[in-house]
């Protein structure tokens, strides 16, 4: 079976169908490719062809690019893999620009036949631009579709021709936001945006992308940029307002990346430097900076955890083998707060019917009216249809009665971090449940074994952590306690892959994965300002290493009564090995100054009558001066970025954190560790296992011994071993 087949109507049209054996989306392979440029050469070359209908034979268009096939050009080329990523480049430009010429004579640019691209739904990436080559694009009021070339998210830039046909079809600015940010839009907003030239009902799609055939002329296939005379939307580079563009453009790019994401840098370079020359020159251009940002080990670990492990992890890669589908048809939700209202939230919007039970039944009216403002809110920036919203909310039984919990399947508890609390709504809410329902506690902090123990089913106990708020957060962590079965960790898959969120399986310990490396970096940012690190030194150092929150923003973001509340728990386990006297010094005396972070107005930094944050509070410096010599940024950012890697390394090594992918994803997802890195592990495989624990040996020498390289790295170093062995140095 081929990706696309090829059918001609009596009226001489030729549908090209792409539709991909055995994947639910389609995505373009090597092998794909040259079944599309045999047919489009076929069509082209067929007098009986008038035109040619590029569609799909599934719900939508395409998803993208086939990531892997970057590492199958690199391997093909040998000793060359430059040269080998540039030429499979410009194959691909060869075969849209075949497409986009269609056969005209070069000259007068007639007798070429009309290519229309008609997307039934999403069309990304790839998927974009195949019909950014194509003479007209048509897509169907599917309101659930996206269009887009969001490449720039994993580590990319549209390397397929996108980047110069989007930018010369929009102008530099008006095509920055879906090329710079990765910005996807539905039909009617791609439409009013320019991204597409039309609008249809979707059974009318195919109808319409013919009847345009049909009356197309000669002058309808030549795109702008191959007319005679043809100027850059906004202005070229070397004009007034093309120069301002660019200007404002580079500066737009460092303020967001902060220098340290190359895509971003490479694709201003490609829509500068292509706005300089012909349009074909324009695409080597492209195809150079793309095989650039190829090559960069950012780029390869970019792709590696937020594409290609991420899928891998959605689609099941830790769920336990044998178990039959465990998709949760009822769902119970202990506590309405915050917490408890965004898991029903995002439940009912996943077609989940939720019994929302919290002490009384006022508090649990209170959770569902959460809900209902949060779609309320959805629906006025477009996100939800109000008959979509309607349906969810009427999914939602708010009630203080536990024995609406019968017949539920899975409960996830979402009461105060208190054991006592937590034991005794377990008792209740498991004996109204009956005996097949999975229970899960979604603490991020308490050991799932200890809470386990007031189940009467300790097998069907199992941890689901969400991230706040939960609607916003995809990460989610499952914690597999001391008893629970290979069942319980099933439904937690089976149920975060119905909400359509990123899971991690992690083993059960204090403070699970993602808390336990969040922490030390939020103490290393307090434990320089009591050092008499200036506080403006360690937020942008932050920043500039590409933590998307400095450390102190960060606390007062959590909020500093929380973590008092932690270090206390923390001190009172571990008694006299408790290493953090130096951070419990600053945070004690903020909490007594009554700084508790933003939700109070105050911490440390000050907030507006709004809660908008206003600056660094001017009173860190009066409490704990600046010291007379001041670290370099480098050591701040070494500092910031290596106290999260050792703690993941040591997560690893006590086997809390098994497989490294879920390690660099959880890191990103979780917290949003440097994400042009990879994640912690990618990180350290960047320096190389011996350039680690140098780095390491010299923090702990001048820091302490929280910094001391683990076994695990030490034995990689004398090893020369990767975490990602088979990954390129």
């Amino acid at each position: 079976m081929t990706d696309f087949t090829t059918t001609t109507d009596a009226q001489g049209i030729a549908t090209i169908v792409w539709d991909v054996p055995e994947r639910s989306m389609n995505v373009l392979s090597l092998e794909g490719l040259a079944a599309l440029a045999a047919l489009i050469e076929g069509a082209l070359g067929d007098p009986e062809v008038r035109g040619v209908v590029i569609t799909s034979g599934k719900a939508d268009f395409a998803g993208g690019m086939d990531l892997n096939v970057i590492a199958r050009m690199k391997a093909e080329a040998g000793a060359e893999p430059a040269r080998g990523l540039f030429e499979g480049i410009m194959r691909m430009h060869g075969v849209l620009r075949r497409i986009e010429l269609a056969g005209m004579d070069p000259k007068t640019k007639k007798g070429g036949k009309p290519v229309v691209a008609a997307l039934p739904g999403t069309a990304l990436g790839i998927g974009y631009e195949i019909p950014l080559a194509c003479h007209r694009i048509i897509a169907a009021a599917n309101p659930k579709a996206r269009i887009g070339l969001p490449e720039i998210l994993v580590g990319i830039f549209p390397g397929a021709g996108g980047t110069t046909r989007l930018a010369r079809r929009l102008g530099a600015m008006a095509a920055a936001p879906y090329l710079l940010e990765g910005r996807t839009l539905a039909p009617d907003k791609a439409l009013a945006a320019g991204l597409i030239d039309e609008v249809v009902a979707p059974e009318a799609l195919i109808a319409r992308a013919k009847e345009w055939i049909l009356g197309a002329k000669d002058a309808d296939l030549v795109k702008p940029w191959d007319q005679r005379g043809w100027k850059m939307p906004g202005g070229a580079p070397y004009t007034p307002e093309g120069f301002m563009t660019f200007l404002g453009a580079s500066a737009m790019v460092m303020g967001r990346t902060q220098g340290v994401y190359p895509a971003a840098k490479a694709l201003l370079s490609a829509v500068y430097e292509g706005a300089l020359v012909p349009f074909d020159t324009a695409l080597r251009i492209e195809a150079r900076r793309f095989t650039q940002v190829l090559m960069h080990p950012s780029s390869g670990a970019m792709i590696r955890s937020l594409f290609i492990s991420k899928q891998a992890l959605e689609k099941g890669a830790r769920r336990p083998e044998g178990v039959p589908d465990q998709s949760v048809r009822r769902l119970g939700v202990l506590g309405a707060g915050m917490m408890g209202a965004g898991i029903a939230q995002v439940a009912a919007a996943a077609g989940i019917e939720v019994v929302l039970i919290d002490a009384d039944a006022a508090a649990a009216e209170r959770g569902k009216a959460t809900v209902a403002a949060a779609f309320a809110k959805a629906q006025k920036r477009g996100a939800m249809a109000p008959e979509r919203a309607e349906a969810a909310l009427a999914r939602i039984l708010p009630t203080a009665d536990y024995a609406a919990l019968a017949g539920v399947d899975l409960i996830v508890e979402a009461v105060f971090e208190d054991p006592k609390v937590k034991a005794e709504v377990t008792a209740r809410a498991e004996a109204a449940a009956g005996p097949e329902a999975i229970f899960a506690s979604n603490t991020s902090t308490l050991p799932i074994s200890d809470l386990a123990r007031a189940s009467a089913r300790p097998a069907q106990f199992v941890g689901i952590h969400f991230f706040s708020p939960v609607d916003r957060m995809n990460l989610v962590e499952i914690i597999r306690g001391r008893d629970t079965g290979a069942r319980a960790v099933a439904k937690a898959l089976d149920f975060v892959r119905q909400l359509r969120k990123t899971p991690i399986v992690v083993e059960d310990a204090r403070f699970f994965y993602a808390n336990r490396c969040i922490i030390p970096y939020i103490n290393e940012g307090l434990r320089m300002v009591g050092e008499g690190v200036v506080p403006a030194l360690i937020e942008n150092a932050a920043r500039l290493a590409g933590m998307p929150v400095g450390p102190l923003q960060l606390v007062d973001e959590t909020s500093i009564e929380l973590g008092v509340r932690i270090a206390r728990a923390t001190r009172a386990a571990m008694g006299a090995d408790y290493p953090d006297d130096a951070v419990d010094q600053v945070l004690m005396r903020l909490a007594d100054l009554g700084r508790l972070g933003r939700k109070a107005g105050a911490g440390l930094y000050d907030y507006g009558a709004g809660g908008e944050r206003t600056g660094l509070w001017p009173g860190l410096g009066q409490i704990w001066p600046a010291a007379a010599v001041q670290p370099d940024v480098a050591e701040v950012q070494a500092r910031l970025l290596m106290i999260q890697a050792l703690e993941a390394v040591r997560a690893h090594e006590a086997g809390v954190l098994t497989d490294i992918r879920e390690g660099d994803v959880g890191a990103i997802l979780g917290w949003g560790f440097a994400p042009w890195s990879g994640g912690p592990f990618s990180w350290l495989d960047m320096q190389g296992a011996a350039e680690a624990v140098a780095t390491c040996e010299g923090l702990s020498a001048r820091h302490g011994p929280r910094f001391a390289p683990p076994a695990a790295l030490r034995a990689m170093a004398e090893r020369g071993a990767r975490f990602y062995p088979d990954a390129a140095a």
